[in-house]
């Protein structure tokens, strides 16, 4: 194999904070629903949790808070 990969993907960041975030959501809900028995409900949650913290990241990063 040949040590030098053309993959430059590694040093690429994500273009969506909302997107990370709906992916780790989507972890962390799964496991809240293992816990309370009801899996649909706890991805639901967790979605809802990451995109809104996506969200606020991706708001801060563009420096669009009003609060300044």
């Amino acid at each position: 194999m040949n040590s030098e990969s053309n993959d430059n993907r590694k040093d690429k960041k994500p273009d969506s904070k909302i997107a990370v975030g709906i992916a780790i959501g989507t972890g962390v809900g799964a496991a809240i629903g293992i816990a309370i028995d009801n899996i649909a409900v706890g991805i639901g949650v967790g979605i809802a949790i990451g995109a809104a913290i996506g969200a606020a990241l991706e708001r801060q990063g563009k420096g669009l808070d009003d609060d300044k």
